[in-house]
């Protein structure tokens, strides 16, 4: 019997590998002359980078970047020497969580910190790049990243714009001369999970920018500038991408990295699975076991251990899921090509003992094993 594990970590207690390893163990005790292959699991957002720095032998890398105030942040990312490729999380230089509630402010919020991540990846010898694009603070088009990289924007007096949502007004002239050589040799994929496109009342500000700070008074003025913006970016390369689905992701970035790094914007369960090649292990699996913390009807519209599910469908393997929580509504998971589902949770216990991770390690090993003594 050959199984393949892929499970979504257990925030706050269990990373995907953990989890992973530990499904191994009782997969082993029911019957240890088992091959058994443990792959790395996430969605694109939170948590992909440790996963894919821990399941695939990456490297952290220690930067201080411009955060989205402006302030110094210290983040990291991912290094993947084997095939150059670097995975980073667009959250850990601009993200929201960076900016307490009382200081937020879309005019000035800026993403130049993620174009310092990227522009000093490329400059450590990174060609291919992983990007989420989750959790975003900002609301610049993606300017600011834009900038980091050496592109240059400037108002009718030919003066730089400035920073933030407050900036793309100004926008009268855009110079792209200046622009990182090393661009051209990479390869960009954005992981990215909504629709909206750049501009309008599905666009970026209208329904993004309510969380991070924009008020009713501030919707069309900041929405007018994501158009000038636009306008002023046809204008200058030819084309024009502002109503292209998930350009409004992120306040914008995905219009700028469609645009201007000519991206590819992927849904990220898609690319991660593909980051990790998935598909060749699954082509002969009799069974693949995969999960999250909790699943319920929205793991069923697209989360990690759906799809993982479907590629494994695609090759007639069982799959089985494990959780920490299952609710009512997880049953839709059964339609989405998830054959049974199983609460690792033994017995009556508060949710502080549950989630630590020798527990959580335990009940883990355990369902694994008596599920596996019935296959």
């Amino acid at each position: 019997m050959k199984v393949v594990i892929a499970i979504d970590s257990f925030k706050g207690s269990l990373s995907s590998i953990e989890a992973g390893m530990a499904a191994k163990d009782g997969v082993l005790k029911a019957k240890p002359d088992t091959e058994v292959i443990v792959k790395p699991l996430a969605d694109g957002g939170e948590g992909t980078v440790d996963a894919l720095i821990e399941g695939l032998d990456g490297e952290q890398i220690d930067i201080t970047v411009t955060g989205p105030m402006g302030a110094a942040v210290s983040c990291y990312y991912g290094l993947l020497r084997k095939t150059n490729t670097a995975i980073i999380e667009m959250a850990s230089a601009a993200g929201i969580t960076l900016v307490p509630c009382e200081k937020k402010n879309p005019l000035l919020a800026t993403t130049y910190g993620v174009g310092e991540i990227i522009r000093d990846a490329m400059e450590r010898g990174c060609r291919d790049f992983i990007i989420g694009i989750g959790g975003s603070a900002t609301n610049d088009g993606g300017i600011g990243m834009l900038k980091a990289l050496g592109y240059n924007f400037s108002d009718e007096s030919g003066k730089d714009v400035g920073e933030g949502g407050q900036a793309l007004a100004k926008i009268a002239s855009i110079d792209t001369q200046n622009r990182h050589p090393l661009i051209s040799e990479c390869k960009f994929r954005i992981a990215c999970d909504v629709n909206n496109p750049l501009c309008g009342e599905n666009g970026a500000t209208y329904i993004y920018g309510p969380q991070k700070g924009v008020t009713d008074d501030l919707k069309k003025e900041l929405d007018a500038g994501m158009a000038n913006f636009a306008k002023i970016t046809a204008a200058s390369l030819g084309k024009d991408n502002s109503n292209t689905p998930g350009t409004g992701a992120a306040g914008g970035l995905g219009f700028a990295f469609l645009s201007y790094i000519g991206a590819e914007l992927t849904p990220g369960i898609e690319l991660i699975l593909d980051a990790v090649d998935l598909d060749n292990d699954l082509k002969d699996a009799d069974v693949v076991i995969t999960g999250e913390g909790r699943l319920d009807h929205q793991t069923a519209m697209g989360k990690a251990p759906v799809g993982v599910a479907r590629l494994a469908k695609k090759y007639e393997a069982k799959v089985v899921a494990f959780a920490g929580a299952v609710t009512e509504g997880a049953a839709a998971c059964n339609d989405a090509g998830i054959d049974a589902y199983f609460p690792i949770v033994r017995g009556v216990t508060t949710l502080e003992d549950a989630m630590k991770k020798e527990n959580a390690q335990k009940n883990m090993t355990e369902t694994a094993e008596q599920v596996f003594r019935l296959l």
